[in-house]
C-alpha cells in the first residue's frame, strides 16, 4: 500500500509564498507521474503541475508561471507558489501514479489534501 502524505499549507497574504510538500511511502516498485491538484470551493478539482520520473513538467495553458513543481529522488514532490492570489485558495491534492509491481502497471493515488487560504 501507498501513501501520499502533503504539508506545507496554511494562511498566507496576497502576494505571499507556500512550498506544498508530498512524501510517497509504503511498498512499491515505481512511481511515474507525480501531480498537484486544486480544489476550490464550489469547482473541480484541476490540475495544476505534473512531473515524471525523469523530470519532465507540465503545466495546464492557464497556469501562469506562478507555481514550480520539482521532485526528489526519493518520491517526495514540491510545490513551490509564488505571487499568491485569493483565487489559490482551496486543498492542494497530490497525486501519484504507482507500479506496485514490477509488471509497471499503475495505479493512481491521492494525499488527504492541504488547505491553502490567501487572504487579500
Amino acid at each position: 500500500q501507498v501513501q501520499l502524505v502533503e504539508s506545507g499549507g496554511g494562511l498566507v497574504q496576497a502576494g505571499g509564498s507556500l512550498r506544498l510538500s508530498c512524501l510517497a511511502s509504503g511498498s512499491y516498485f515505481s512511481i511515474n507521474t507525480m501531480s498537484w491538484y486544486h480544489h476550490a470551493p464550489g469547482k473541480e478539482r484541476d490540475l495544476v503541475a505534473s512531473i515524471t520520473k525523469s523530470g519532465s513538467t507540465n503545466y495546464p495553458d492557464s497556469m501562469e508561471d506562478r507555481f514550480t513543481i520539482s521532485r526528489d529522488s526519493a518520491d517526495g514532490v514540491y510545490l513551490q507558489m509564488d505571487s499568491l492570489k485569493p483565487e489559490d485558495t482551496g486543498v492542494y491534492y497530490c497525486n501519484a501514479h504507482v507500479a506496485p509491481y514490477s509488471d509497471l502497471r499503475e495505479y493512481q493515488y491521492w494525499g488527504q489534501g492541504t488547505q491553502v487560504t490567501v487572504s487579500s
